[in-house]
């Protein structure tokens, strides 16, 4: 089995949020650096990692990618901010 991350991008206000779930999330980055990922991102300009979450199945960054899109807006920020208080962009971690 592959395993997986879901993730979450915000742009650079930190006012819109984009989930996601991915099996190579370096590769994905990429893809959204370049605008070429989804075109909600590209509009938006939605580009830097808030959040991820590894998992060793993909399937079940799938599952938590569904989950956390049906939260509240208000939960969303207070999981990021757990694990980024400063909500940094940890986009470079993975170049």
């Amino acid at each position: 089995m592959a395993e997986g991350y879901m993730y979450i991008l915000s742009n650079s206000t930190r006012t819109l949020l984009y989930i996601g779930a991915t099996k190579n999330l370096h590769e994905r980055l990429k893809l959204h650096e370049r605008g070429k990922a989804s075109i909600f991102t590209k509009k938006y300009h939605i580009k830097y990692l808030m959040y991820f979450e590894k998992f060793e199945i993909l399937a079940e960054a799938y599952k938590r990618e569904k989950q956390i899109k049906n939260w509240h807006k208000d939960w969303k920020w207070n999981l990021i901010k757990k694990m980024n208080p400063e909500l940094l962009d940890w986009g470079p971690r993975f170049e």
